[in-house]
């Protein structure tokens, strides 16, 4: 007898359709899985006939044959208990059976249900199928967020098959309104003085360009940079729930946010933690944690130079490409850059109030640390000074919330275009208006090798932000201003 039961596996951003499978036969009692199983999954066996057990339900006393297809497709975790119960019991004809529902749930010994990782990938399934899915009562409500889902929660394995055996005819999960405990970023009010690093953080947000800040230690360029989530918009709701999924693969939770992520890794981190890896199935890294969000990198020349290289490509294309023998995985990676960096290693080369230390040497072999293509790809550079004494005097500086709504005003004129300046292609840079002595200015700065070619570009759409916050075409203030936030490190 055989039956089957839709599930659902998490692959790189995206949630893909698992069939569990299940068969019981004649011969005498024996349980095998099949299916490209981890080690988690292939303890389900245990802990799936001590749960059907403990709720009162004969378990088969026959062979057990189980298949989690497509076969080819590495299968991991516990969520797969609850639809591998549920598959055995209507392949013994102890219940209906459920091919129009999407189930995940691990499963206690006493038969409970806990929360899986991939409820938010059950949801996201069943919305695109048009059918209910059953999870964990624990994070219904949090899941249920899915436009066009129906989630139905369980709380014990007795619970899912009387559900099951109703044809679901309970009354769906309601949603609840996304993650309502986030805390607040960080304010702008807080920052003293520094009115040109605030400015460069504005443009920034405003058209979604990498920043890098550089300056000696104690003059903000952390606490600037915390404060950028802050001032970007929120998270369309297709944008929350992949940024959710990419969480869930990565074993954070399956809550939704519509507040950007904000992900700032130590440079002591390993590649296969920034980029994404490890072995078996590739999980996630910082990187695509930080999709359609920040990833900030402190002391950004004390990273590995083959670590920071193996952004450059994750930059351009939004995505980086996870390859292992007998598979390959693709994880979303449009983050927005924004690394601090000191000037030499002890930080106070080109201070006035504090001399360097550091030999000539020594300062060339750390800013070597950092490759000219991945300068290139910052969009802005700015130095950060020392806050002056005075900058302390009265008040603090504006607040967050004003910067924001400029920040949504340019945002919505770049949007109507297409994309964000910073992600803007080349051939539609060119048909954007610009005033004939802002394009001389351009080619000036190129032909006195001041920027590339590529540095061209960038300032283009640089100035092309700071003319959408101004609400105007592009002027040679513009251009000028945008060069002045281009300053090298």
């Amino acid at each position: 007898m055989y039956s089957s039961v839709l599930s659902v596996a998490l692959v790189g951003g995206d949630a893909r359709v698992v069939h569990v499978e299940a068969a019981v036969g004649r011969n005498k009692e024996g349980f095998r899985l099949s299916g490209l199983p981890d080690t988690a999954l292939r303890e389900a066996k245990d802990r799936v006939r001590s749960a059907i057990t403990a709720s009162g339900i004969e378990f088969p006393h026959r062979e057990v044959t189980i298949n989690l297809a497509p076969a080819d497709l590495r299968k991991r975790g516990s969520d797969y208990d609850l639809p591998i119960a549920l598959a055995i019991l209507a392949a013994d004809r102890q219940i209906a059976d459920m091919a129009r529902a999407v189930i995940v749930g691990e499963l206690a010994l006493d038969g409970k249900v806990r929360r899986g990782g991939s409820s938010l990938g059950a949801a996201v399934i069943g919305s695109r199928l048009g059918i209910p899915c059953l999870v964990s009562r624990e994070h219904a409500a949090q899941v249920a967020v899915v436009p066009g889902s129906e989630v139905h929660a369980v709380e014990t394995l007795s619970e899912a098959v009387s559900l099951v055996s109703s044809g679901l005819q309970a009354q769906p999960t309601v949603p609840e309104g996304g993650e309502s405990d986030a805390p607040e970023p960080p304010d702008m009010r807080d920052i003293r003085g520094q009115s040109f690093a605030r400015r460069a953080l504005e443009v920034a947000a405003a058209g979604g360009h990498h920043l890098l800040l550089h300056g000696p230690p104690g003059g903000g360029k952390t606490m600037l940079a915390r404060r950028l989530p802050g001032i970007l918009p929120g998270l369309e709701e297709r944008h929350a729930i992949e940024v959710a999924l990419v969480k869930s693969n990565a074993g954070l939770g399956d809550s939704v946010s519509y507040v950007p992520p904000f992900r700032a890794p130590h440079h002591t981190a390993t590649r296969a933690a920034l980029v994404g890896g490890g072995s078996g199935m590739p999980t996630p890294g910082e990187i695509s944690l930080a999709h359609c969000g920040v990833l900030f990198l402190d002391e950004l020349a004390e990273f590995p130079r083959s670590h920071l290289d193996a952004l450059r490509q994750p930059l351009e294309e939004g995505a980086v490409v996870i390859s292992r023998q007998g598979s390959s995985v693709r994880f979303p990676a449009r983050f927005q850059l924004i690394g601090a960096t000191n000037p030499c290693p002890c930080g106070y080369w080109g201070d006035r109030r504090r001399p360097c230390t550091c030999t000539g040497p020594g300062r060339d072999r750390y800013r070597q640390r950092l490759s000219g293509p991945l300068l290139d790809r910052f969009d802005l550079a700015v130095h950060v000074k020392r806050v002056a004494a005075d900058d302390f005097k009265g008040g603090g500086g504006e607040a967050s919330a004003p910067v924001a709504r400029r920040v949504a005003s340019a945002r919505d004129i770049q949007l109507a275009r297409g994309a964000v300046n910073g992600d803007l292609p080349d051939s539609l840079v060119q048909e954007l208006p610009i005033s004939g002595t802002a394009r001389d200015l351009l080619l000036r700065s190129l032909q006195s090798s001041a920027i590339t070619a590529r540095g061209v570009g960038r300032v283009r759409r640089v100035s092309q932000t700071l003319a959408d916050l101004d609400g105007t075409d592009v002027g040679e203030e513009h251009v000028a201003e945008a060069l002045s936030l281009r300053g090298g490190w």
